[in-house]
């Protein structure tokens, strides 16, 4: 018996829509990650874009536990000396894009290099309930019925 390894025309990729209001922010990240990667299909291979096409609403809504939204501390780099920055998630969820939470989330958890950006480019956040891809048909995925854990409040 050989080995399956999918070719770009065996991949069928599937829209699908989670609802992250009052999820927890790293156990929802957990999920998409997952499925943007393949990792829940049979027939994942590691070097394809085999995953789904994930869009998340309600991203303004997500949640933290314990006192991780004021506590925590996201930092980046200007890349001149001194540079560094530091922000909270709780200024990132009060600021004008409150969807990045999310996105920085799912990206640390993705393989960096050309196939993670990939796989990210096939995630779609919006921070209110609306979203313009209801063309594709998406179906709805279910993340707080998974485990009792996901969902706080």
């Amino acid at each position: 018996m050989k080995t399956f390894s999918a070719k770009p025309s065996d991949i069928d990729k599937k829209w699908v829509l989670i609802d992250a209001e009052n999820m927890v922010v790293g156990r929802l990240a957990a999920v998409i990650a997952t499925r943007l990667r393949g990792k829940h299909l049979p027939s994942y291979t590691p070097h394809m874009d085999c995953g789904d096409n994930v869009i998340v609403i309600n991203a303004d809504k997500v949640v933290f536990t314990g006192n991780k939204r004021s506590d925590k501390t996201y930092y980046r780099h200007t890349g001149y000396p001194g540079g560094i920055k530091e922000t909270t998630p709780e200024k990132l969820l009060e600021g004008q894009f409150p969807e990045r939470v999310l996105e920085l989330a799912v990206k640390r958890m993705l393989p960096r290099g050309p196939l993670g950006r990939q796989q990210l480019s096939n995630m779609r956040v919006y921070a209110g309930a609306e979203h313009p891809h209801a063309a594709q048909a998406p179906e709805a995925l279910d993340v707080a019925a998974m485990n009792a854990k996901n969902v706080r409040g």
